[in-house]
């Protein structure tokens, strides 16, 4: 079985509702995973966009949230989870605002999609003080061993 990734709040390719987004209350959508591999040691929650700042003509990945080292036998997040909520033992990486946490969709144009990445290590990721995505992306090298994809739509 692959590993597998879900919201409440939207479908594989579907809409984002507003209040997971800075034109509502800008709250992390709810989020369940399942069928995380044996050997798995840490999983890792990444959201993105890689449509900024124009989907017409995209110059970069804007990044919106940022956790590693998530327990392999946790099962998700509820929505609105920040640092005080999140599973023991999970760090925080720094978002393309500069700041820990969950930041959520705020496209200047156009109808962007917003990636939730979640990744399954056969390590636990060790080393860092408030990582970037880079960072974080770089540490996983030869230690991914599932991954699941969400995207949500977002336009203002």
């Amino acid at each position: 079985m692959a590993l597998t990734l879900t919201s409440t709040a939207f479908e594989h390719m579907g809409g984002i509702p507003r209040r997971h987004t800075c034109d509502g209350e800008d709250l992390s959508p709810a989020l369940a995973w399942s069928d995380v591999p044996d050997g798995a040691r840490s999983l890792v929650l990444i959201v993105d966009d890689p449509d900024a700042p124009d989907p017409a003509a995209p110059r970069m990945t804007w990044v919106h949230w940022v956790l590693y080292n998530l327990p392999p036998d946790s099962h998700g997040l509820d929505e609105s989870t920040g640092a005080e909520a999140l599973p023991a033992g999970t760090g925080e990486g720094v978002n393309d605002w500069k700041r820990t946490g969950y930041g959520g969709p705020c496209p200047p144009v156009g109808r962007h999609r917003y990636f939730h990445k979640l990744y399954a290590l056969d390590a636990i990721l060790q080393g860092f003080d408030r990582p970037t995505k880079a960072q974080v992306e770089h540490a996983m090298r030869g230690h991914v061993i599932a991954e699941a994809t969400l995207i949500g739509t977002y336009m203002r």
